[in-house]
């Protein structure tokens, strides 16, 4: 990796933690130099504007985030297996996010909901990946059997993301990670009992 390149990558990673925790709104230059000891110069040579940055960062926030689950899903072949290696790596977020602030996708859903139209696109087409990758194990789970043929793939989708993002928001509210497990032991009895 090159000096640039290594540069980009570290701007990337100290905003990505910024903008979690602060909002994208909520973080100035100032504050994305003073993370990264770089003057304004060095940002714009890497990004041609905070906006671009913001869409940057986010992209490689929901990539830490999907590591996590490639590397969890690997060793699963078995749909409901493969459910519950997806709830059980968020669960650990709650506590040990992989990138500080919490659940990127969490975050910059509620903050660009209005106020930031691409972040909001990307944000959605962050959201539409994690749904599709549930509704494909789920559907894949029916192809072969492993879960029964009637299961709306589409509504468990929502219903696990719904359940994981409010379980990190209430954890995150409190300080306590209860909340999160005892959404994951719903989630866990509900993918064996139903599915």
């Amino acid at each position: 990796m090159s000096k640039g390149q290594e540069t980009k990558t570290k701007i990337l990673q100290q905003a990505a933690e910024l903008f979690n925790q602060q909002g994208y709104a909520g973080s100035s230059m100032s504050d994305i130099m003073r993370v990264t000891g770089l003057q304004k110069g060095g940002i714009y040579n890497h990004f041609p504007s905070k906006d671009e940055l913001a869409l940057q960062a986010f992209d490689f926030a929901i990539a830490c985030v999907s590591k996590h689950y490639r590397s969890a899903l690997r060793s699963k072949s078995n749909a409901v297996e493969r459910l519950q290696a997806i709830i059980g790596v968020f669960s650990n977020f709650a506590d040990n996010p992989p990138i500080k602030g919490g659940c990127p996708l969490l975050n910059t859903a509620v903050e660009s909901d209005d106020a930031h139209p691409a972040l909001r696109e990307r944000t959605q087409q962050a959201m539409n990946s994690w749904l599709n990758l549930i509704r494909r194990i789920i559907e894949t789970g029916i192809a072969k059997g492993e879960i029964r043929p009637e299961v709306n793939a589409e509504e468990i989708a929502t219903i696990i993301t719904a359940t994981l993002e409010g379980a990190i928001m209430i954890s995150k509210l409190y300080g306590d990670s209860v909340h999160m497990q005892r959404a994951v032991n719903h989630l866990n009895q509900y993918i064996e009992n139903y599915l």
